[in-house]
């Protein structure tokens, strides 16, 4: 009776521990993300309570995508170009949700030069092309022309995130439009088939103009094309290169390391 006790007593401690190891490893990894570090403000733009702010923000939508959302600032004392300032932070910092190396956007602010860069890797660079980026930087531009940082990164952040969780190939800031716009078409469509059948059923209307003309006193009297002249009129197209306020530019790129990306570059 004795050592059937200790066998159950035995089987149960293996059972427990067993159970704890996935526990264990899933708390380990819950530990990690969330010392994870996600705002880097080596400008010093942001007080102690915003960079926690924005870490939190960061952390919860990043999960949500699977995908690290990196805030990156500097004074750039050696005067680097931005993008190859974006490019270097990626292959040093390894970041990346799922692997090092791995999913993330990453927003760049280089202070010295008033520049902006953002990129998007792996998973961000399918679903934060080019046009997207252009669209985040645009979003967030007069809050950095007008020194409000914090806010500035919270749009970056927040719309990352809603722009991640829209099909590619859709614009992202005409989702209602386009739903009523299918809806009015299947609608303009459905109306058609059915007016088309209520006419058919109806029966067809066979009186027309031939009807009561008389084609022997019917005709042309006369007709006349006459030239007058032709003008032509030359306008400048101004193009935007850039400048205060966000000129876009830039594109993706590779990284050093061999990493693509998706990219926006653009001044403030």
């Amino acid at each position: 009776m004795v050592s059937r006790i200790r066998w159950i007593a035995a089987v149960m401690i293996f059972i427990a521990v067993f159970l704890a190891i996935p526990v264990g490893i899933n708390a380990g990894k819950a530990a990690a993300m969330d010392t994870k570090q996600l705002i880097f403000d080596e400008a010093g733009l942001l007080g102690p309570a915003e960079q926690d702010e924005l870490q939190a923000m960061a952390m919860e939508y990043g999960a949500k995508r699977e995908t690290d959302i990196i805030v990156y600032t500097s004074k750039n004392t050696q005067n680097m170009d931005v993008k190859q300032m974006t490019q270097d932070f990626y292959d040093k910092h390894a970041p990346g949700y799922d692997k090092p190396h791995g999913n993330a956007v990453i927003l760049t602010l280089d202070m010295k030069n008033r520049e902006v860069y953002l990129a998007g890797f792996y998973k961000a660079k399918q679903l934060l092309d080019d046009s997207r980026l252009d669209k985040i930087r645009s979003k967030m531009t007069p809050n950095l022309s007008s020194g409000d940082y914090a806010l500035a990164f919270q749009t970056y952040i927040k719309t990352s995130y809603k722009y991640m969780g829209i099909r590619p190939g859709v614009n992202p800031d005409n989702i209602l439009f386009n739903g009523w716009f299918q809806l009015a078409v299947s609608l303009g469509i459905a109306g058609a088939i059915v007016g088309t059948m209520a006419y058919r059923l109806g029966g067809r209307v066979t009186v027309n103009r031939r009807t009561y003309e008389d084609a022997s006193t019917s005709g042309i009297l006369d007709q006349r094309d006459q030239y007058i002249r032709t003008t032509v009129t030359k306008r400048k197209i101004e193009r935007n290169n850039g400048g205060k306020g966000g000129g876009s530019g830039g594109g993706g790129g590779m990284t050093r390391g061999g990493h693509s990306h998706s990219g926006s570059r653009g001044s403030f």
